[in-house]
């Protein structure tokens, strides 16, 4: 298998793959002929400056076509993409380099200082550079299933970051829930914002997309409420997939509106609270599919295509997929998971969150299993306190923690981020306490109400309970 010359090659030359808009402004469609091309150049480019089959080939570039380009050549010849977000720092960089060693760094000219500063001295490509595509076209290569194609590093909402690596099946392989769950359809424009480096950008700005015969949109620019509805209704984006935390800012920062060409709409990375797929159903008219993976894994679940959304549920396990829980934790089985990393037939892949299931199989993430708050015996999700302080019109963002208490061991923190007009103060904290009785079980209701203008979170945007736990919430 290859994937470049499986599905790039294999696309009729003047379908649409790409859809660019710039941090300048500017606005490109690129048709599959000048992919094909260019990956198969920027391949030789990369074979003429030693780079061969099995190496790492780092990427720290933005979300622009040249990032598309180097990863496809990258899978053209063999050789191992690790791509890189831009909003790492030099030391993130660095841990990325010791780690895994690459051959050969691309990068955009605006982060040239920053791959210096990580300490790499080998072969360094910039974008723009007229030279990228100066070579004759590489030809792709045959590969095994289990050949490595990706290198992807976790997030680091648990601990220090970790290089997870894929192999080529793990790309085909997101064909399951590129039809399933993201749910694209032959001829249309799908988006999916996540920041190149991240594990779902990986599997959804493009090859979810072109598995399913549809153009994906690249929007090298920062998230903004406002320019990111524009875009939806100005590009008449069908499928969109975004962060938990982008879909709240929308909520609860913009004025929502109909959006008459999205179709379908989906969000992964942690958890999406119930009130916000109320409020975007509500006002766009598009009700949002939840799902679920891990770095380790990629996706597992998601919110089925058909029957009505279920808010606040993760969904089903993908098709062929063996999901179960045990002692309150997800398990999969890795013979049914198209992944480089877990090994062997055997055995179970213990995720490390604390799922329950419905009568009709459906699940429902209720945290990390470091994150569950025991309470005079009682378990408390944190995403079941978080979902209920969200619901309420003075609360952008919250994070529930526990707290230790002499009589019940621990009790619920909740740290707040207030929307724009509302002050902190602690009539408002009792005002929310109330609020989350009535929202949920009583016991489960913060007994610490703090707040903060910002959370800590990783750069894909996560929240970072264990600093939360740690400590003062950030100011």
């Amino acid at each position: 298998m290859n994937f470049t010359r499986d599905i790039v090659d294999a696309a009729p030359p003047d379908s649409l793959a790409l859809v660019a808009l710039a941090r300048d402004g500017s606005r490109s469609e690129i048709r599959f002929g000048e992919v094909q091309e260019r990956s198969a150049r920027l391949a030789g480019v990369l074979a003429g400056r030693g780079v061969g089959r099995g190496d790492v080939v780092m990427t720290v570039v933005g979300n622009r076509p040249e990032w598309v380009y180097a990863l496809t050549a990258c899978w053209r010849i063999g050789a191992v993409a690790l791509p890189c977000a831009e909003q790492l720092r030099p030391a993130d960089l660095a841990t990325r380099i010791d780690a895994v060693g690459p051959r050969l760094v691309v990068a955009d000219e605006r982060d040239l200082d920053s791959i210096g500063e990580a300490g790499f001295d080998g072969p360094l490509l910039a974008i723009p550079d007229a030279d990228l595509y100066g070579s004759e076209p590489a030809p792709a290569v045959d590969l095994e299933p289990d050949d490595p194609a990706l290198i992807v590093f976790t997030s680091g909402t648990s601990g220090e970051p970790k290089p997870i690596r894929h192999g080529q099946r793990y790309l085909a392989g997101q064909a399951a829930q590129a039809e399933h769950w993201f749910g694209a359809r032959p001829g249309e424009l799908c988006w999916c914002t996540a920041a190149s480096g991240w594990s779902k950008s990986a599997r959804n700005s493009f090859i979810a997309p072109w598995l399913r015969g549809a153009a994906a949109l690249l929007h090298d620019a920062r998230f903004d409420p406002d320019e990111r509805l524009d875009i939806l209704e100005r590009e008449r984006v069908q499928v969109l997939c975004m962060a938990p935390t982008e879909y709240r800012a929308l909520a609860k920062r913009t004025r929502l509106r109909a959006l008459p060409s999205l179709r379908h709409a989906v969000a992964a990375g942690e958890p999406l609270n119930p009130e916000i797929v109320g409020v975007f159903e509500q006002e766009t008219g598009v009700a949002i599919h939840d799902g679920y993976g891990q770095t380790e894994t990629g996706a597992l679940t998601g919110m089925p295509i058909g029957p009505p959304v279920r808010p606040g549920s993760m969904g089903l396990p993908l098709p062929g997929f063996r999901l179960w829980i045990e002692d309150g934790e997800l398990c999969a089985d890795p013979a049914t998971v198209p992944t480089f990393f877990i090994d062997g037939p055997s055995g179970a892949w213990r995720t490390g969150d604390r799922v329950r299931e419905d009568e009709d199989g459906y699940l429902w993430f209720e945290g990390r299993a470091d994150d569950v708050i025991i309470s005079a015996g009682y378990r408390i999700g944190p995403f079941e306190v978080e979902s209920a302080l969200v619901s309420h019109p003075a609360v952008a963002e919250a994070a529930a923690v526990a707290a230790p208490d002499e009589i019940r061991g621990q009790v619920v923190r909740a740290v707040v981020v207030l929307r724009d007009g509302h002050d902190p103060g602690e009539g408002l904290g009792r005002e929310l306490q109330e609020h989350v009785k009535r929202a949920t079980a009583p016991y489960k209701y913060p007994r610490i109400v703090e707040f903060a203008e910002s959370l800590p979170k990783t750069p894909s945007g996560k929240i970072k309970r264990a600093e939360l736990r740690g400590g003062p919430p950030p100011r």
